[in-house]
Formats: C-alpha cells, sequence, structure tokens
C-alpha cells in the first residue's frame, strides 16, 4: 500500500525542530519514531498517532478518527485520522505531538 508523500512531508517539517526523530517504512507506509518507539505515521491518506490506552477512547470522540485496524482487528492505543482532521497545520501539529509526547514515555529500544 502507498502512502501520501505530501502528508509524510508535512509530518517531516513539523518535526523539523526535534532530535532524534527517525523514519521507518512499516504497514506499508511510513512511521516516525522517538527513540525506536513509533510515534505516528502515514498509511494511504491517513494519518496514525500513537495515543496510548488512556488516550485512546477520547481519542476516538474527536472528529474523523476511527480505530487503527489494519490487520482487521482494532489496535487499541492507536487511531486512524482522515484528512479532514488533520487538514490544518495546526491540527496536524497537534495530532503529531500527542504521539510524540506518547512515545516518548516509553522505554528506547
Amino acid at each position: 500500500m502507498a502512502y501520501d508523500p505530501v502528508l509524510a512531508q508535512r509530518i517531516r517539517e513539523s518535526l523539523s525542530e526535534r532530535t532524534g526523530i527517525t523514519e521507518m517504512k512499516q504497514f506499508g507506509g511510513i512511521g516516525f519514531m522517538v527513540n525506536g518507539n513509533m510515534a505516528c505515521g502515514v498509511i494511504g491518506n491517513d494519518l496514525i498517532v500513537r495515543v496510548g490506552l488512556e488516550g485512546y477512547e477520547s481519542a476516538l470522540k474527536l472528529p474523523d478518527t476511527r480505530p487503527f485496524d489494519f490487520s482487521g482487528k482494532p489496535t487499541r492505543g492507536w487511531v486512524y485520522i482522515a484528512s479532514p482532521g488533520f487538514e490544518s497545520e495546526g491540527d496536524l501539529r497537534a495530532w503529531v505531538q500527542r504521539g510524540i509526547s506518547f512515545a516518548s514515555t516509553l522505554p528506547a529500544k
């Protein structure tokens, strides 16, 4: 599955001032990692964000979100966000920051 290179570039730009971020092809898309832990990424035209178990239910209440179910079974702690949910740069940055904040709490791999 291809991923939206424009969205990937927007994420790169939103992370340009951060250090320690790496990229890895995953799930047929691209993931952005903090200390080896995936924080967010792009699959197809969707943004995926790791929000953690505690942030999962509240994230799903926000517009344009749905469970991350890449394998057909929802993965709690992760959400898909459809393009209207990250259309503005402010919305995209907020989602990316949410993923970075959560991934930063995890032990380095």
